[in-house]
């Protein structure tokens, strides 16, 4: 322990090290613990090349470059993790091209699949505020026994 009380920079790098191992291991590259550990080795090398010596300025280089490496790298991170949601497996039914056999609205509607009536809901996504009966809707999700549509 006198070891890290004396030498600064070594324990900074084992935090974060530590803390590094910690984030690939367990939390699977999630971010928190990724810009803790990036703060502390940027403060390590600090200590070490331009000579930072108290526990102050250390604590405070270490969150706010914690907070510079977040605001850098957030983004270009996010951006290899993949494009959005998973595709929605949940029911055969997705994917599927039907009629719509009463008006569809926000809260109200049905649609005509495998002769049966379904009751059915305009999904978040849509841009339209109803769809009239007659018109062709892809079911884009299911939720209960309601289906989401949405204009094909």
């Amino acid at each position: 322990m006198e070891f890290f009380v004396e030498n600064h920079d070594k324990l900074l790098y084992a935090i974060g090290g530590l803390s590094l191992v910690i984030e690939l291991s367990i939390m699977g590259l999630s971010g928190p613990l990724l810009f803790f550990a990036l703060g502390c080795i940027f403060t390590g090398l600090l200590v070490t090349f331009v000579g930072l010596s108290s526990w102050e300025y250390e604590a405070l280089s270490v969150g706010l470059s914690s907070i510079a490496f977040a605001a850098l790298l957030w983004k270009p991170l996010k951006k290899l993790q993949g494009k959005g949601a998973a595709i929605d497996t949940s029911s055969d039914m997705i994917g599927k091209h039907v009629a719509v056999s009463e008006t569809i609205s926000n809260n109200a509607g049905s649609i005509r699949y495998s002769g049966i009536n379904w009751q059915a809901r305009l999904s978040p996504e849509s841009e339209r505020a109803e769809i009239a009966v007659g018109e062709n809707v892809e079911i884009i999700g299911v939720n209960g026994t309601i289906m989401l549509v949405n204009t094909i």
